[in-house]
């Protein structure tokens, strides 16, 4: 069929580069191939089901027969909860009148984008990063991608955005990182939202439109160790009037499928987000909402489920980092970013070069991630599914899928196929 029958974003429209990998192996998996698939940032319901309290909610909501529409806005039991939920943990002052709920976090960041940023406009983002150039491509906006560095733990850094921001319409930012699984340290961050400041007071005495920073943090309760999720706000207070953080119930309670998102921003900002949410129809089911808001006053459930959800992420990410550093230690130039945060880690696999058993040298990035598939039976997202270069040795695997003693058996399955190389 002729594309020219398409609209020109239709057309061009770049495909999920994550879904295109793991579609194809769970192709191989319904079909009986045992394949450990640690690439979609999804979880296995068998293995990390979500909170017990929040279904009881949800089954409790259908029974009230709460299925009509939802304000437009979020039902207000939600919207107050989620005020107070995202105080008390993190320490963001915002009232239920700015915080717009949404079918997850996509719906709300699309919006959100499509708000700040007219077509031509520049959108500064960093590469590797969850699905930037496809929204900016959405909505027909200039990307200025930073490729980040590994030595920064593939986080844009001040000096990095600087040259990008005299033009830009809107930042992109994600803390914790996805695909990276790292996040801004308090001096970094503080300079970036500085020097955002500073560029909105000049635009202000030129009565130009400001700079925005769109803030996704859709996993920053998923931070292990000594790592710690930093508020914006408290760092630099100015920013408030600029930046709209994104969030959800995806990630955190494992409800990927349950579809439940929040946006939290200035006033203004947030009514014409809901607003075009309104005309798309984009908001999440009232009974969801309303479980989710009751569940989330139960902070005692909250915090038991929390405490352990964390731990077997954790647990997981250690056994994978583990194994990669005992591949390391056999000589492999191999790597891996220490777990910090979300439910990815980040692994250096650079074989190119290497031969395999049967003579076979592995010429590209794309050779090792099949070697992997076929010799290990995993599957991992490089990096350039993300936006990064193709000839990146790093990819994400993700841990959402697999049980603790999966875990092993790939970390060791992965090290068995490595060694066969020469």
């Amino acid at each position: 069929m002729s594309t020219c029958i398409f609209s020109k974003t239709a057309a061009e429209l770049i495909p999920s580069g994550i879904r295109k990998i793991s579609d194809k192996v769970n192709e191989r998996i319904d079909k009986g191939e045992r394949i450990f698939n640690l690439t979609v940032g999804d979880f296995s319901p068998k293995v990390f089901p979500i909170p017990e309290g929040l279904k009881e909610e949800i089954k409790k909501a259908y029974d009230e027969d709460l299925t009509n529409y939802p304000p437009s806005n979020g039902v207000p039991v939600l919207r107050q909860a989620i005020s107070k939920y995202i105080k008390e943990r993190g320490g963001f002052e915002y009232s239920p009148e700015e915080i717009v709920i949404g079918s997850g976090a996509r719906p709300l960041s699309y919006t959100l984008f499509k708000a700040v940023v007219n077509p031509g406009e520049k959108i500064v983002y960093p590469a590797p990063s969850w699905n930037n150039n496809c929204y900016i491509q959405l909505i027909d906006a200039v990307p200025a991608a930073i490729e980040t560095k590994p030595e920064n733990n593939f986080i844009a850094t001040a000096e990095e955005i600087k040259p990008h921001i005299k033009d830009a319409a809107l930042i992109a930012m994600n803390s914790p990182l996805n695909p990276a699984g790292t996040v801004y340290t308090k001096e970094e961050l503080k300079k970036i939202l500085e020097m955002i400041v500073a560029e909105n007071k000049v635009r202000e005495k030129e009565n130009r439109k400001p700079l925005y920073v769109f803030y996704d943090m859709v996993y920053w309760i998923l931070v292990y160790g000594e790592t710690k999720h930093y508020n914006p706000i408290e760092l630099v207070p100015e920013i408030r009037d600029y930046i709209v953080f994104i969030d959800g119930i995806s990630k955190c309670f494992a409800a990927t499928g349950v579809r439940l998102g929040w946006a939290f921003g200035p006033k203004p900002l947030i009514a014409k987000i809901s607003a075009m949410l309104a005309h798309i129809g984009a908001w999440s089911p009232r009974p969801e909402q309303t479980a989710t808001g009751r569940f989330l006053n139960r902070s005692e459930d909250v915090d038991k489920f929390f405490d352990k959800f964390k731990k077997e992420i954790f647990g997981r990410m250690n056994i994978f980092y583990d194994g990669v550093m005992e591949i390391k230690k056999l000589g492999y130039d191999v790597e891996a970013i220490y777990p910090q945060a979300a439910m990815y880690l980040t692994v250096k696999l650079n074989l190119i070069g290497k031969k395999t058993a049967d003579g076979k040298i592995l010429k590209d990035v794309d050779d090792v991630l099949a070697y992997v598939l076929e010799e290990g039976k995993i599957a991992l997202v490089p990096f350039y599914a993300f936006g990064a270069d193709p000839k990146s040795p790093w990819f994400r695997l993700s841990v959402g899928t697999c049980s603790m003693e999966e875990a092993k058996v790939a970390a060791m399955m992965l090290k068995d196929a490595v060694e066969k190389l020469k």
